[in-house]
């Protein structure tokens, strides 16, 4: 007898084995997939300024095979700007946005060669202060976090550095963030897997990563005027933490600040703001190196309110440790080629 689907019995047992044999495969291809995704090694590098130059960037934005995103407070580089133009002219989707609140006539220059190359440009959202943010992302899937902007004048002399991730939840993070800065829509940037935004969560994260410290910080930054930072620093030293800070010093800007940190017990190196002087432009945070704490964040955003709180910013945290071997050894460098500060 047949029921009401119209098989016989030997004809249902063929389907249902038919049946556990697809639902099995798919099982199995799922499965396959899962292992796929979950295998693919994360990688990060640094990218140390200006000992290697810039052709790791360079080499990057060439990588590029459909998209290239680009957010830089500052482009005067005509051989990115070169690279940018004929990736556009080959079909890449090429997108940039560029400050205008603070370089708007730094930036104008490349702003109209790159529109002329067919890269869509637009100028950074009024909103910040400055979307003093420098992030290169390429192909949706691997994103260099830079303290650099694309300056080539800068280059020979500045200490700065970029960290090139593949790290899929970060890529995701800078990729939604970027759609809604290109746009000027408002976003609450997400965190990937170890992102520091402005001016969302930068000022509270970093005075964490350095409340965190129970051996030791080592920090480069071009600024040292907000308080929650000086303040972390100071209460760092006095707990017994090995507290290291390497700038330069414009004119002695920061003297109440040095002075506060010196009292502490931070130790304190500078270099001359001139021409011939390595000049720090590093925002770094090294903390507890060579422990199993050890962790350092590498970013855009500098020790002031208006980094912390009005920019568009990002950096990251990491734990890779061939990236905390080499800060280490860069700053400890920089540390010891500067003088140490004393009040005039």
């Amino acid at each position: 007898m047949k029921n009401r689907c119209g098989s016989t019995p030997s004809a249902r047992t063929a389907i249902y084995a038919a049946l556990f044999c697809a639902c099995t495969f798919g099982i199995a291809s799922q499965a396959l997939a899962s292992d796929s995704a979950a295998a693919t090694t994360v990688t990060q590098t640094l990218v140390t300024e200006p000992d290697q130059g810039l052709t790791p960037i360079y080499n990057l934005i060439q990588s590029a095979k459909s998209s290239i995103d680009m957010t830089m407070y500052e482009l005067v580089d005509t051989q990115a700007q070169t690279l940018l133009d004929q990736a556009a002219e080959n079909g890449i989707k090429v997108r940039v946005i560029l400050d205008q609140n603070l370089e708007k006539s730094n930036n104008t220059a490349a702003y109209n060669d790159l529109t002329s190359h067919g890269v869509q440009v637009v100028w950074a959202w009024t909103k910040y202060a400055a979307t003093h943010q420098k992030t290169i992302t390429i192909d949706n899937t691997t994103s260099a976090v830079m303290t650099l902007n694309l300056t080539s004048r800068y280059y020979s002399t500045t200490r700065d550095f970029a960290v090139i991730e593949n790290d899929p939840s970060d890529v995701a993070a800078i990729e939604s963030t970027f759609n809604a800065d290109f746009a000027a829509q408002t976003i609450t940037p997400p965190l990937g897997d170890d992102l520091i935004w402005s001016p969302t969560v930068s000022k509270t994260d970093l005075v964490n990563i350095i409340n965190s410290a129970k051996d030791s910080l080592l920090v480069e930054n071009e600024e040292m005027s907000y308080s929650g930072v000086v303040t972390a620093l100071e209460n760092a030293a006095k707990r017994g933490v090995a507290v290291t800070v390497c700038m330069t010093n414009d004119d002695n800007d920061y003297e109440t600040e040095f002075e506060a940190l010196t009292k502490a017990g931070v130790k304190i190196s500078t270099y001359p703001d001139n021409d011939t002087a390595l000049y720090i432009h590093a925002k770094v945070i090294l903390a507890d190196y060579n422990t199993s704490s050890a962790q350092a964040f590498v970013g855009s955003e500098n020790f002031s309110t208006a980094s912390l709180t009005e920019n568009r910013e990002l950096g990251l945290v990491t734990t890779n440790a061939a990236i905390l071997t080499k800060l280490d050894t860069t700053i400890t460098s920089d540390y010891a080629g500067g003088t140490p500060w004393t009040k005039s």
